[in-house]
This record gives C-alpha cells, structure tokens and sequence, in this order.
C-alpha cells in the first residue's frame, strides 16, 4: 500500500476510549482520523523496531555461549519454594 492510497475501515472503539482520543485529537488541533492514524503509525513503528532490534541481537548470538553461565553455576538443592514440580 502507497502513502497516499486510502482505505475505509469501521473502527469500533470503546466509548471512554472514543471520548479520550477525540479530547487528545482536539489539544493537537487535529481531526479524529488524523489522530487515530498517527497513533497507529506509532505503534506500527515501535513494534517494527522492536522486532529489528530482537533481529539484531539475535544475529549476533552464539548459540551455545549462554552454557558457561549455566556451568559456573553451584549444584545445589533449590531454595524452598523454587523446586520443579513433580509430574
């Protein structure tokens, strides 16, 4: 999808979430629409960054590298309350 191109799209709100991104839209000097859109670009771009930054690291994991912690760890009994359940 372009920028430019538009779609339709029914967007049911909760009442109290209606009145509060219309009170927000208006102290922007914003429409509604305008509002809404710019939220969900937001959240699109927070999450695609997200996920880049996860890709990132995980690119540059060594699988297995972890083990060393788990190694140097002391074989001891669990504390109370911190035990594997019995199946």
């Amino acid at each position: 999808m372009s920028e430019t191109a538009r779609y339709k799209y029914p967007l049911k709100l909760p009442a109290s979430l209606k009145e509060t991104a219309t009170r927000l839209a208006k102290e922007d000097g914003v429409s509604l629409n305008h509002w809404i859109a710019t939220a969900v670009a937001q959240k699109v771009g927070a999450v695609e960054s997200a996920q880049a930054l996860f890709d990132r690291r995980a690119a540059k994991a060594h699988p297995g590298a972890w083990t060393r912690y788990l190694d140097a760890a002391p074989n001891t009994v669990p504390v109370d309350g911190d035990e594997l359940p019995e199946d």
